[in-house]
């Protein structure tokens, strides 16, 4: 299907686009009024732009069905500073209930049980159960039309990180598997970041890849190997050296008691499994043996 976004509405354009960007993060900001009120809201429209300076931006969008404005744009016009805190998946359901549209004059910190806590360079209140929390002083509003649906881009700049004992390892570094974040996807759909579902991939930074058009045809064109598993292979400096002292029960197996073109789907499988695994150099042994 081809869709032409100019030719749908604004509730069409929500919601083809909400669901296919994602996951993405969630900006639980907190902010005050000209006279100190407070204010509490979740937005999606959210990530980090800028690590030095250290900028993050999000979007409180106008409306789609009334083309109003949320109270935590209206805050930000009287009291440029914001307090981002970050979700994760203790407290979603209480995020959830912050993000109902009530009077201006309603404290969101009550409505959905969350702790005000002081912070300590700008005047809105943190949210003591978020694990990671940022000091921000707003640098730009921009905003990206006057329609419903049209965004607000604010331009925040983290002054202080706040981040809780419980989620740092023995380095005082954040460990990534123990912080549940918590992302929005379309209509009513998130995503939790978990140890099930957390991967690492080998990311080149000094080091060029040799590419999948350098790797053998018999590799690069195999039925079995994907593209994931090229890229894996691929991402090797240079095409690694058959090791003749390289022993391998199940690949001497295959070896012996297959014929030709069954024994390279073998091999080849027997690799992917091996890259899947993350034992990349067993993997490229196996094929390298194979050739």
């Amino acid at each position: 299907m081809i869709i032409d976004v100019a030719a749908l509405s604004p509730l069409e354009k929500q919601h083809y686009l909400q669901h296919v960007i994602a996951p993405r993060p969630i900006c639980f900001a907190s902010t005050v009024d000209g006279k100190g009120n407070v204010n509490l809201s979740p937005f999606s429209f959210f990530n980090l732009f800028s690590t030095n300076p250290p900028v993050v931006v999000f979007s409180p969008s106008r409306r789609v069905r009334d083309n109003s404005t949320k109270h935590t744009l209206q805050n930000l016009m009287e009291w440029p500073e914001v307090v981002i805190n970050i979700v994760d998946y203790d407290m979603i359901q209480q995020v959830s209930l912050a993000s109902c549209e009530y009077p201006k004059d309603v404290n969101e910190f009550i409505k959905a049980g969350f702790t005000m806590e002081p912070a300590s360079l700008v005047k809105p209140p943190m949210v003591k159960e978020s694990k990671a929390r940022m000091e921000c002083r707003v640098m730009e509003i921009k905003p990206l039309g006057t329609e419903g649906g049209a965004g607000n881009l604010v331009l925040c700049e983290v002054l202080r990180l706040h981040l809780d004992a419980s989620i740092l390892n023995e380095h005082k570094k954040v460990d990534q598997r123990k912080l549940q974040l918590v992302a929005r996807l379309g209509g009513n759909w998130y995503c939790k970041v978990g140890l099930e579902s957390l991967f690492e991939v080998a990311k080149p930074n000094t080091e060029l890849g040799m590419g999948i058009d350098a790797l053998p045809a018999v590799i690069r064109y195999s039925s079995v190997l994907t593209g994931n598993d090229l890229g894996a292979l691929a991402n090797f400096r240079e095409l690694p050296q058959k090791d003749p002292g390289f022993a391998d029960a199940q690949l001497q197996q295959l070896l012996n008691r297959l014929p030709g073109a069954e024994r390279t789907l073998a091999i080849h499988q027997y690799a992917k499994e091996l890259i899947r695994d993350g034992s990349l150099s067993q993997a490229w042994q196996v094929l390298l043996q194979a050739i």
